[in-house]
């Protein structure tokens, strides 16, 4: 799908040039209209069902049997995963990535997770540092009762900063590092709170069937 692989790229490059950049409590940008709509509409709708937490919650790693993502069964399933996998394993993605972001992604791999959070979802405080060379949390949902469960942003010392907006394909991006500090304080999530979770990990990842081109490094 070169011409959906095209327009991701370009959306991706319009919501990176308008983002917003906060320093506090460590920097971070807020991005808006990430991906073209007809695909985001298409992402928010793929048929995928939210997992049951069985009472458990704390770490995405506690349910790593029943996540979904971006693999390579999935991209030969849904034309809309096929683009948005394109697009961010794409050169002029990664050199986009690069440059606004000051990092280095030469070697790294393309890991996308397709959350879907119910109630009783929490997630402690934690870092992303790591394997972990970028992150950028990305909404779906379109539920106006969602519009409160943006992702909780933590000074070094775990004490509540903020949380970031919840806006239907917007993001938010930071460079993982040992004060990036994010996680998700329960409260009540009406419906399936879905998102995407976008990382850029080094060849030391060892689930190689989460990544989206586990023999094709950035």
């Amino acid at each position: 799908m070169p011409d959906q692989t095209s327009a991701v790229v370009q959306s991706l490059r319009h919501s990176f040039e308008t983002s917003t950049r906060t320093e506090a409590p460590y920097p971070h940008w807020l991005l808006k209209n990430c991906l073209p709509s007809d695909i985001a509409t298409d992402v928010i709708s793929l048929p995928f069902a939210a997992p049951s937490l069985e009472g458990v919650s704390g770490k995405r790693e506690l349910h790593n049997k029943t996540r979904t993502y971006f693999d390579t069964a999935n991209q030969v399933r849904f034309s809309s995963v096929k683009a948005v996998s394109e697009g961010l394993q794409d050169a002029r993605t990664s050199s986009m990535i690069e440059q606004r972001f000051g990092i280095k992604l030469a070697g790294s791999y393309l890991r996308i997770e397709y959350a879907m959070d119910i109630d009783g979802f929490w997630l402690e405080p934690h870092t992303d540092l790591g394997v972990k060379l970028f992150t950028m949390l990305l909404y779906l949902s379109t539920d106006p009762q969602h519009s409160g469960l943006g992702t909780d942003i933590y000074t070094a010392d775990k004490t509540h900063a903020g949380r970031s907006p919840w806006e239907s394909n917007g993001a938010l991006v930071f460079v993982p590092g040992n004060n990036t500090f994010h996680g998700f304080e329960k409260r009540p999530i009406v419906g399936v709170r879905k998102s995407v979770i976008i990382n850029y990990v080094t060849n030391e990842w060892k689930a190689r069937e989460q990544l989206a081109y586990p023999n094709t490094p950035i």
